[in-house]
């Protein structure tokens, strides 16, 4: 007798002839997530994915929590593995799902008898489990549209599966799968929010940040770290660039327009993230930006701003309004991060009556009349690299 995970696959089972690709990366993910627990051993079959641990003191509530936030499964459980054996089936799955069953007031069997040497066929399993669990815990009645616990029996090849309950699993498809990504990410609550949006659909994230001081603090950078530290159970390790732009924002200030300064700011940071994204393979660039939000943000600052761009610029959150943000903010725990009071340089020298439909051929005039070259070639230069891992 011996206990593992089971995870199901969600989206991953709809795929044709390159599915294996992808189970393989899921557990890939699952071996990085869970290693510092202990050796798993993973199986696959039938759209289903198993690991089983290795040692009797490896904490399996610790490994399912982790486990439920790496993407490629659509629900995972707790299974109990038992020998073919209808009587042994009975006994231990009256054992196994006795915290259940006293939280619980209905409940249903399911059956699936992979197996077809096995001699009871699945209706039989439902009603003789059944009667022998309703006989344990009289308090249960059966509900099989809409019960508050499920019990399933698996009878395949290697023994019988039993689990009570599904967990949700984050869904999705494993992260590594759908290429790379920079992220620019701020310390506000959109950012973080689209790095999980896009993490979900199978993109390697790579971080970028600037920094301003003396205008901003150690503890803005800090800020940002946490944040990070908060996406990689979802993202993985990630790459975290801390760009110093100072000097470009006292140039900004110095020499430009005003009222085009955020648009102008939003472009040089593009250009940097490129640079060092081009340097390390890194396909895209990708951002919280969500229309109409702020007056960087508008339909015509955003057209300026991917006119400064080379490489696609993904914003996840583009079409959602601040409390849909924000409710997947709280999902991840990146929300009460995000409104600590310690600002980016987004809001150094913010002016106080931005454009909000400017020109591309205006904005470029007033961006070449300086020659900012040789301010990004050194923060690029001056960007420091640290990778935040699980």
């Amino acid at each position: 007798m011996k206990e593992l995970i089971i995870f199901k696959e969600g989206e991953i089972a709809l795929k044709g002839l390159n599915k294996r690709s992808f189970e393989d990366a899921f557990i890939r993910n699952l071996k990085h997530r869970l290693a510092p627990l202990g050796k798993f051993e993973y199986t696959k079959s039938q759209s289903t994915i198993c690991a089983e641990p290795m040692s009797e003191d490896i904490d399996l509530d610790e490994a399912v929590s982790r486990s439920a936030k790496v993407f490629g499964a659509a629900a995972l459980c707790r299974a109990l593995v038992v020998e073919k054996d209808f009587e042994t089936i009975c006994r231990e799955t009256i054992s196994h799902i006795k915290e259940d069953a006293e939280l619980s007031r209905t409940f249903k069997v399911e059956a699936k008898r992979s197996d077809k040497k096995f001699p009871m066929k699945s209706p039989e399993i439902c009603m003789e489990l059944g009667g022998r669990i309703l006989e344990a815990y009289p308090h249960l009645t059966v509900d099989v549209k809409n019960p508050q616990m499920t019990v399933t029996v698996e009878i395949r090849d290697n023994g019988a599966y039993i689990h009570s309950g599904n967990i949700k699993g984050a869904g999705g498809i494993p992260v590594g799968t759908s290429g790379s990504a920079m992220l620019l990410l701020s310390g506000g609550i959109d950012s973080p929010v689209a790095a999980y949006m896009m993490a979900k659909r199978g993109v390697r994230l790579s971080a970028i940040h600037y920094v301003s001081p003396p205008y901003t603090s150690e503890r803005a950078r800090l800020k940002v770290e946490r944040l990070c530290e908060k996406l990689a159970p979802y993202c993985g390790d990630i790459a975290f660039y801390c760009v110093p732009f100072t000097e470009i924002q006292e140039a900004l200030r110095d020499n430009c327009p005003e009222e085009l300064f955020t648009i102008i700011m939003r472009r040089l940071m593009m250009e940097i993230a490129q640079r060092i994204a081009e340097e390390k393979d890194i396909q895209a660039l990708v951002t919280g930006e969500s229309v109409g939000q702020v007056a960087s943000q508008t339909m015509g600052a955003i057209v300026c701003t991917d006119a400064a761009c080379r490489m696609p610029v993904f914003r996840p959150v583009i079409g959602m309004d601040k409390t849909e943000i924000v409710e997947i903010a709280r999902k991840i725990d990146t929300f009460d991060i995000s409104i600590e009071p310690y600002e980016d340089c987004c809001t150094v020298f913010t002016p106080k009556h931005p454009k909000t439909r400017p020109v591309p051929a205006e904005v470029e005039k007033a961006q070449n009349a300086y020659d900012f070259e040789p301010l990004i070639a050194k923060a690029v230069a001056d960007t420091e690299l640290k990778v935040i891992k699980l």
